[in-house]
């Protein structure tokens, strides 16, 4: 996988302070895209691979729009959000994908995403809508449901040529892996996740401007209260598009401008890749300063005696 001409500058590094006295240190690589991949801005090396992981769902979700699915079963906006979700398996969002299965007709059993811990169902596990829709696509195609995670799979070959054409790159030059979930997930160069969000952000196409008004009009299906991307989606109402990953990955898009920002903890820490996030927001003026404020509230200051820190920023190349 190529970007084309390689792009680097220093990295971003954050802090953790306890009472103004370093504790610990994350590293970050971030970059700014526009929707032909073209590297605006990066901190880092927009080389840098990484798994998406679960940034990946607006993505795989094309998979419902684009077959008639939607149509078949009467999806709703809220139905298509779950299925972009890493849900926390409230009652509402449980209920939400219980409603895709029950529209196609499928029973919860045919989830193969595991049962959380300490919890009853698949259907609360945090990628059980995705999972839904997955099944939704099957039940529509006429194609098995017992193997619907294997990668040769008719839905995932599908998955893979919609991200592989948006990415004009051959399919079979994509390394995946299985995400914890049981699905593929793709190792991707930050600059190609920044590309695939300027892309889901452009308007451009019909199919992804309908994915992101679910997401953004409906953004507590999209993780939760007090998760990083539903607060930042009501914050900034149709202005921007948010979707995490595990492992320090966390990818937003600007809508209507067609850029697309992806962010990368080299040791995977979750608190980083917030920090970070809000602190470029505010460097690109995507965000006003009363929704930094709010943000940096609930992600950076982390109690009493401690709080984030972030060193650096993006610099033009």
């Amino acid at each position: 996988m190529t970007m084309g001409k390689r792009t680097q500058a220093t990295a971003l590094e954050v802090r953790l302070l306890r009472e103004g006295i370093i504790e610990s240190k994350h590293i970050v690589q971030a970059v700014v895209c526009d929707e032909r991949g073209r590297v605006l801005t990066v901190a880092g090396n927009s080389e840098t691979a990484a798994f998406i992981r679960s940034a990946l769902k607006p993505f795989q979700a094309l998979a419902v729009t684009t077959t008639g699915t939607l149509e078949r079963y009467d999806l709703s906006d809220r139905d298509l959000a779950i299925i972009t979700s890493s849900h926390k398996g409230t009652i509402e969002q449980v209920r939400q994908v219980f409603n895709i299965l029950w529209r196609a007709d499928l029973d919860p059993t045919v989830l193969q995403c595991p049962i959380p811990e300490g919890k009853r169902s698949p259907l609360e596990y945090n990628c059980s809508g995705k999972h839904a829709g997955m099944l939704a696509v099957c039940q529509q195609r006429h194609w098995p449901l017992n193997n619907y995670l294997e990668r040769k799979h008719p839905i995932q070959q599908l998955i893979l040529g919609k991200v592989a054409e948006l990415l004009r790159m051959p399919a079979e030059e994509f390394i995946s892996a299985h995400d914890d979930c049981g699905a593929p997930t793709y190792l991707m160069q930050l600059g190609q996740m920044a590309s695939l969000y300027a892309l889901l952000a452009s308007s451009s196409n019909l199919d992804m401007e309908r994915i992101v008004r679910a997401m953004t009009h409906h953004p507590a299906m999209v993780a939760g209260d007090g998760e990083f991307d539903t607060e930042l989606m009501r914050l900034t109402p149709g202005e921007l598009v948010s979707k995490s990953g595990a492992e320090g990955v966390q990818c937003i898009g600007r809508l209507g401008e067609g850029m697309g920002l992806a962010i990368k903890v080299m040791d995977g820490a979750k608190r980083a890749k917030h920090a970070v996030a809000i602190h470029l927001l505010q460097q690109m003026g995507w965000i006003s300063p009363s929704a930094a404020e709010s943000l940096s509230e609930k992600f950076v200051t982390l109690g009493k005696y401690k709080r984030l820190e972030v060193i650096g920023e993006l610099s033009f190349l």
